[in-house]
């Protein structure tokens, strides 16, 4: 237990709407390690920003609801004051947004922006943070750091807006680092630098990172275990290995046979997983994904099942998961003999 860096337990959020309360996040438990690449995956509106802004609380006070446990380092973020939360976000957990250019400041250059975070948690003079901004210019990989610290986020491309925020993020070399789709705009050679950068960082300077991302060949790449959220709660929890050899629950099955393969069948459709996610305002009563499964009975429309644990690294929420095991040796033996 001691290299565990952040451990999350029956973690609930809670939003206040004009139509009543709902509830994004739903009983989430997980943990990351230090120096540990956790990636959490699943569809548009399955939860996964939501839990990462959670970590942090940044949603406006008033709007929302927080329950459960959130131990970093030992310490429950739900426990303390807003002064300390302040010491922690951007200092000891940094995160890193979708969209850069929404996200940096237009008005200031980059270098500036990097600057007044090792300014704000650091307590350093302005010539050591602008020193520092342009080191760490140069560790995300930005030739010319020292003109491209006096440039503004519209000046650069995609790609060097998202090393940029990544600069931002490392400024003050927080223990955790939330990326939450941080690829997803960015065509695929920057997308394959950028997660090359993120490898790289995490070895060098041992975090722990959590990577949010809808696409499961990012999560092969990079990271060693994860979690497959769905509609606000974690069905499935697994090593990388297990998971793309032995997913056990229908959703990741869903989501694995979705990925093109480049030596299939070309005249085949794609997999989709019928149905869509649905709202928040319309959560089925027993398993969230019921409605979409094709082994739903009685039980799973009635009833939420538990958290199963398979394997001690291998945990599933699903009641029919042994018979999906069942069938998945049943079609290795026919494949070994064939």
């Amino acid at each position: 237990m001691t290299n565990v860096l952040l451990k999350i337990n029956d973690l609930k959020t809670h939003f206040y709407t004009e139509t009543g309360n709902v509830t994004a996040v739903n009983g989430v438990s997980f943990d990351v390690k230090k120096g540990e690449i956790l990636g959490v995956v699943g569809e548009s509106g399955c939860g996964k920003s939501v839990m990462s802004q959670t970590i942090l609380q940044l949603f406006e006070a008033g709007t929302v609801e927080y329950e459960g446990e959130i131990n970093f380092k030992g310490k429950n973020l739900l426990k303390i004051s807003k002064k300390e939360m302040n010491k922690v976000r951007g200092n000891e957990i940094s995160m890193i947004f979708q969209d850069p250019l929404s996200t940096l400041n237009p008005v200031h250059t980059i270098g500036r922006q990097i600057a007044e975070s090792i300014i704000l948690h650091q307590k350093v003079g302005k010539k050591e943070a602008e020193k520092k901004a342009i080191e760490l210019l140069k560790l995300v990989g930005i030739p010319s750091p020292e003109s491209r610290a006096k440039e503004y986020p519209h000046n650069l491309s995609g790609g060097m807006r998202q090393r940029a925020m990544i600069a931002v993020a490392l400024a003050c070399r927080p223990q955790l680092l939330i990326a939450d789709e941080p690829t997803t705009a960015l065509d695929v050679t920057i997308q394959a630098q950028i997660l090359d950068l993120m490898k790289n960082l995490n070895t060098e300077l041992d975090m722990g990172i959590i990577f949010i991302t809808h696409d499961l060949g990012v999560v092969a790449e990079l990271c060693s275990r994860v979690v497959v959220m769905y509609l606000g709660e974690i069905v499935e929890e697994a090593s990388i290995e297990e998971l793309f050899t032995r997913p056990l629950h229908p959703y990741t099955q869903g989501l694995i046979k979705s990925i093109p393969q480049l030596d299939g069948d070309k005249t085949e459709e794609l997999h989709t997983i019928e149905g869509t996610v649905p709202p928040l305002t319309r959560v089925p009563k027993g398993c969230r994904f019921s409605t979409r499964c094709p082994y739903a009975d009685e039980q799973c429309i009635t009833s939420s099942p538990p958290v199963f644990d398979h394997t001690s690294s291998q945990k599933v929420k699903c009641w029919h998961f042994e018979k999906i095991l069942t069938q998945q040796e049943v079609a290795a033996d026919v494949n070994t003999t064939t």
